[in-house]
Order: C-alpha cells, then structure tokens, then sequence
C-alpha cells in the first residue's frame, strides 16, 4: 500500500513539473503583460497612418513598468517622411469630457514626441482622442484593434 502512495505521488510530482512547462518552474514569475494595437489613421497629404502601438504591463502596474513602443508609418506621403518611432511610459486616466468614467492612457514618449491620449472604447479597441479628452467626430476612423 504504501509504494502505491509513493508511486502516485511521485507521479503526481513529475506531472506538475510538466505542466509548468520546459525550462520553468511553478513558482517563476510571469512575464509582464503586452497588448497590441493597429490601425490606419486618416491623412490629409497620404494614403494613411499605419499605428502600431505596443503596451507593456496592466493599469495595476507601477508607473515605471507601464512602457510603450508606437510606431507611425505614412502611406504614399509627397514628401516621404521616415517612419516615427516613440517609446516611453503611459498612464491610466479617468474620464472624458462625456464619459466620466471611461478608461483613458496617456503616451508619453522618453524625450521629444507628442504626447498621444487612447480612449479604451472595449477590451480589444482603442481610439485615438484630443488632449482634453474628447473625441473627434470621425472617432470609428481614429480606432486601433487588439492583434
């Protein structure tokens, strides 16, 4: 009876190490989480503004571990400006000009760049607002969608 016991424990052992995964282990911590975003903006002089936004940690996160990378690229621009490429930390801010209790980030970019304000429209959308926080009228235009 008790190498049965032994037996079933130990395998019940080598399975929790297998469901941990390869080269981890039950107790390591989980990496941090990452959402991204993309859409295509409109553009006065182009074709568009392909966005990609990428957020690292959650909105319960210290400030410092809320980073982003955005890049901006324009579509059959006359003038065929470079790509623009920002990384630095957002925030979580709370209401808009209508909605108080809407989800707002704030980007804002290590050294220069404009600061960029997403209104969290649902759990797989963000849309791209004013810096007072309102939306624009074509607002189903400015929406970025979770890949």
């Amino acid at each position: 009876m008790q190498i049965r016991t032994l037996l079933a424990g130990s395998a019940l052992l080598v399975l929790a190490g297998c469901a941990a995964g390869p080269g981890t282990t039950p107790d390591a911590p989980e990496e941090a989480a990452e959402a991204r975003y993309q859409g295509t903006l409109p553009c006065r002089n182009c074709d568009g503004i392909d966005l990609d936004v990428l957020l690292r940690g959650d909105e319960q996160a210290a400030a410092e571990e809320r980073t982003f990378e955005l890049q901006a690229s324009y579509r059959e621009h006359p003038q065929d400006p470079p790509d623009e490429n920002y990384a630095g930390n957002w925030e979580v801010l709370e209401g808009t000009a209508n909605e108080p209790d809407a989800t707002v980030y704030e980007l804002t970019p290590d050294g220069d760049g404009q600061i960029y304000y997403f209104l969290r429209v649902d759990g797989q959308t963000l849309e791209l607002i004013d810096p007072q926080r309102r939306r624009f009228q074509n607002s189903e235009m400015l929406q970025l969608k979770r890949l």
